[in-house]
């Protein structure tokens, strides 16, 4: 039975990502695209705050970096239903470009899956790089309109970071949370550690 007393602060706000989504998709039907793309910016300003207070408070766990990466995908999926009704016409224009990162991460995620029966929770600099340039493009662009420079270094971010996370759920034959990168992973305790046991166990 799930009791919420086991919760910490930072879960809290990843909750309230969690909490907000389909609030947010009500808005959205409802055709309020200021009061949407306000409380979208505050969902996202959650994301920044939950895992600087995990840090701070040394209160980080894999079930807060899970928590944490399916209240980021919930406020993703949310900000492009908004683009969806409030930007259709840009999205059409663009689908082709758009369509190449979503594909790539739903491939990362059926690896995913296959692999370790959940989504990943690296949270890599390149992830984190790149769920912010998301945020900015999708606040702006429903704010002010769309900048493409912009746009275009955001799936770039998308594409090269969907291909880290695939990389990295290869070399790790278990699932782990918090791997800052693949040159990272490279040298973590952890894997080198799996990978000594799984050599020792086959001699």
């Amino acid at each position: 039975m799930l009791s919420f007393k086991n919760y910490n602060i930072a879960d809290w706000f990843s909750f309230y990502r969690v909490f907000a989504a389909p609030f947010l998709v009500i808005i959205a039907g409802m055709g309020h695209r200021e009061l949407f793309t306000w409380l979208l910016l505050l969902s996202y300003s959650t994301d920044m705050i939950d895992g600087q207070l995990a840090r701070r408070l040394k209160i980080t766990s894999p079930r807060g970096s899970q928590l944490d990466s399916f209240g980021d995908q919930l406020t993703l999926l949310v900000g492009f239903i908004g683009l969806l009704l409030f930007e259709y016409d840009f999205i059409r224009e663009n689908y082709i470009w758009i369509s190449i990162p979503f594909f790539l991460y739903f491939v990362q995620m059926f690896i995913a899956f296959k692999k370790y029966g959940k989504a990943t929770a690296f949270h890599t600099y390149l992830a984190k790089l790149s769920a912010v340039t998301q945020a900015v493009f999708i606040l702006w662009l429903l704010f002010f309109g769309p900048v493409y420079w912009l746009f275009y270094f955001m799936i770039f971010l998308g594409i090269l970071e969907t291909i880290e996370e695939i990389l990295l759920i290869f070399l790790y034959p278990k699932w782990v949370a918090g791997v800052k990168g693949y040159l990272w992973a490279l040298r973590d305790k952890r894997r080198l550690k799996k990978e000594s046991t799984n050599k020792a166990s086959r001699q």
